[in-house]
């Protein structure tokens, strides 16, 4: 059997097979559990509709059952010479069960397949991605809970600004991922369709019956229009992206405020020791090294989306081989997303806050709009009542009250944490992952 499944007399230059293949064999272990769940579903239904035999069935399923668990268990390998994950799994088949291990492509092509594989993996990624972020959420909320009566300096133009609180802050990037979950959500919705059965982007004269392996997989509907399928290469991968550089985004911001609250000119944090690292020189440093790559590693997956529309962009419609340099920037950081996320988690759960900030005096300045405000319930006009407060300071008399009373919903004194948990719930829910859980095992479970 060729190694290639396209391969028929004439062999292909190494230096271009080399350059084609590219970084594919690789990537495609990624994929390769995702790739035999595709195929388990296909022969379900080519069986459904008379393309295999049941006894045809009844010995390829326990095959690929075998394979998905050797993948499961990242144990899965392409071979010197075998092009791509599709080409491993039928030539496994083949070995094993000879001319009956090559009918598991009738109806399909690698377009189609490829594209199913992605939407699988990302499928199962931002399932995981959205169980970090709901972690990450709660020991945010639970910091600011524990910091709520806790006041710090706000800042405008890098300028002492008015009266905060850690839990204000904590609960501010807390509610951020209620944000960036929602786009998360939106992209899964995108994600969760099957294209499985629009093989090369025009379909297939079988009968093939779409909705069936739609329902097998799991799937919430299919991509109806054939030629669309093929089309969505690359904008699945674009709508995905620009969800992880929304989390990225806020991630990258936490660590940002971390760093900068955690040097000495500042103090108001105290990072754990055991995330901080040394110098080789200065025996006084503690590092926020931990924070500094969460904040690169997360600028760098914000350029994601703009890779993805460069590679992919002003393509016409159909398959071009333009989309395999997608997996190169795009499988790998799911990975490197949820290594930052879990390492903020961490670090989150483990931060100590400085109690005592609002003793140097620096700071009394942030009180002078409560000093204005308390003039104006008092009945002097606002204008007048700045003026007054702006030349105390400027002679050096303002005397700060800070007993601060903020009422209003998400003040200092009502943070609506409860109202923010309740929201993050119902937008994690409303991702109805079990859908598809159920559905897998379900498929998983008919072999026996």
């Amino acid at each position: 059997m060729p190694s290639k499944l396209w391969e028929k007399s004439t062999q292909v230059n190494k230096n271009i097979e080399r350059f084609t293949i590219g970084h594919d064999k690789e990537l495609d272990l990624l994929l390769a559990k995702y790739d035999v769940l595709g195929s388990i579903a296909h022969i379900i239904m080519l069986e459904s509709i008379g393309l295999i035999s049941k006894d045809e069935l009844n010995v390829l399923l326990p095959e690929l059952k075998k394979i998905y668990t050797i993948a499961d268990k990242n144990e899965f390998v392409i071979e010197e010479g075998v092009e791509d994950v599709h080409s491993q799994v039928e030539l496994e088949l083949t070995r094993q069960l000879g001319d009956i291990g090559k009918k598991i492509h009738s109806g399909r092509s690698r377009n189609d397949q490829v594209l199913l594989d992605l939407k699988l993996f990302t499928r199962a990624q931002i399932k995981a991605m959205a169980e970090a972020i709901l972690k990450l959420f709660h020991e945010l909320i639970l910091q600011s809970e524990h910091y709520k009566d806790i006041l710090m300096p706000g800042y405008t133009h890098l300028q002492v600004a008015m009266p905060s609180s850690f839990g204000l802050w904590f609960g501010a990037y807390a509610e951020g991922l209620v944000d960036d979950l929602v786009l998360l959500q939106a992209a899964y919705k995108i994600c969760n369709r099957n294209p499985l059965g629009s093989a090369a982007g025009y379909g297939s004269s079988f009968p093939l019956n779409r909705t069936m392996t739609t329902k097998l997989l799991g799937f919430d509907s299919m991509d109806y229009n054939v030629v669309y399928a093929q089309m969505g290469r690359g904008k699945l991968e674009r709508t995905v992206a620009f969800s992880l550089a929304s989390i990225a985004g806020t991630l990258s911001r936490l660590a940002y405020d971390a760093c900068l609250f955690n040097c000495q000119n500042f103090g108001f944090v105290k990072l754990p020791d055991e995330c901080t690292t040394g110098s080789s020189i200065m025996p006084h440093k503690k590092n926020p090294d931990v924070f500094e790559l969460i904040r690169a590693k997360c600028n760098k997956i914000q350029s994601l989306p703009q890779q993805i529309i460069l590679i992919s962009n002003n393509l016409p419609c159909g398959y071009f081989r333009d989309m395999q340099i997608l997996k190169e920037v795009y499988l790998p950081s799911f990975e490197e997303l949820m290594d930052c996320i879990e390492m903020t988690t961490y670090i989150v759960s483990k931060i100590k806050v400085n109690e005592h900030i609002l003793d140097d005096s620096r700071y009394d300045p942030m009180f002078s709009v409560e000093k204005v405000n308390q003039l104006v319930l008092d009945g002097m006009p606002f204008r007048d009542a700045y003026k007054k407060v702006g030349l105390e300071i400027e002679a050096g008399h303002f005397v700060p009250n800070k007993n601060i009373n903020h009422t209003h919903e998400g003040s200092i004194g009502n943070l609506c944490n409860a109202e923010i948990s309740d929201l993050m719930q119902k937008v994690f829910e409303n991702f109805h992952f079990q859908n598809a859980v159920m559905a897998e095992q379900a498929l998983l479970n008919t072999i026996q």
